[in-house]
């Protein structure tokens, strides 16, 4: 794939891109999970900036199957899956019937006490799953806050190697993200030459087409989703700036209060992975350190 120009850091001119390109924010989230819109509230908005939209809520598909049956709105099928790491994958389906099974059979079984806890599968559970389905297997936001991103404590070494050959590719810029983050996150897309996604992330009509993914392609659902998965899609966006993001985190807080205990106890366990981590490479390294001295030692003896 050639990445060039592919992920750009700017405010998108949705105007000039509708134009002549299919465009879709490929991130956004409504009251069924910890947004803050109603589906039809965000058709209206997605049909004035004339771009598509993913809903991706929390384990939760009700607001993409309700949005399907919007008319003069392309809208992408997808769900924001959290893995029993406490880590989110975003997928994303040809048909809503895929979405629907997807969700009966792959992760409503699997559930916690609510949208906002963690399913009980694996990341890499998920990911073979999703591949039962024509669907698209997207990292979201893979450097972000503690564990929420693959990139993280919890997948050392050889393990996050192969879980991120896995997936189609990468969200590349995420508009509710750290620019620090979304820089490491459009190098990886890069290093891995894989599919390249982005979306607001949204919980606000105000987010909706701060970062979207476009291509030259029909505006269908099949089209697009082939255009991204053939590597034709770029993407283009900026961070949210930070009063709206206070505001958004107040939206979120709002949802997640009935799962502060879950929460509680991953950023505990996340704690522990860490220090544990961040000890072994210590000791690793004053191992390597006390035997390339004494090895210097012995030989300046003999």
């Amino acid at each position: 794939m050639d990445h060039r120009n592919r992920i750009v850091f700017q405010k998108p001119d949705l105007e000039n891109l509708t134009r002549h390109r299919t465009v879709v924010d490929m991130h956004f989230h409504t009251r069924y999970s910890d947004g803050g819109s109603d589906v039809h509230e965000i058709a209206a908005r997605a049909r004035e900036l004339g771009i598509g939209v993913a809903i991706t809520d929390h384990n939760e598909i009700a607001g993409a199957v309700e949005i399907s049956r919007c008319k003069n709105v392309l809208s992408i099928p997808g769900i924001e899956v959290t893995s029993s790491e406490g880590s989110h994958i975003l997928i994303y389906f040809y048909d809503v019937k895929s979405l629907q099974k997807f969700y009966a059979r792959d992760v409503r079984p699997f559930m916690g006490p609510s949208v906002m806890h963690s399913i009980s599968l694996s990341m890499e559970e998920i990911i073979a799953r999703a591949k039962g389905y024509r669907s698209l297997t997207i990292f979201a936001h893979p450097f972000s806050a503690a564990f929420t991103g693959v990139c993280n404590f919890y997948f050392p070494g050889k393990r996050l190697d192969a879980i991120l050959q896995q997936a189609d590719g990468v969200e590349a810029i995420n508009a509710s993200n750290l620019t620090k983050w979304n820089l490491r996150c459009a190098l990886l897309a890069f290093n891995l030459n894989k599919a390249v996604t982005g979306g607001s992330d949204g919980h606000s009509l105000k987010h909706l087409g701060r970062t979207v993914t476009y291509a030259a392609c029909r505006g269908s659902r099949r089209a697009f989703l082939d255009a991204v998965k053939q590597g034709r899609s770029k993407v283009v966006g900026k961070e949210i700036d930070l009063l709206r993001k206070v505001a958004s985190n107040g939206v979120k807080l709002k949802s997640n209060l009935k799962n502060t205990p879950d929460l509680l106890e991953k950023n505990i366990r996340y704690g522990y992975t860490v220090i544990n981590s961040k000890s072994k490479t210590l000791r690793e390294r004053m191992r390597r350190h006390f035997h390339a001295k004494n090895k210097g030692v012995s030989v300046a003896d003999r």
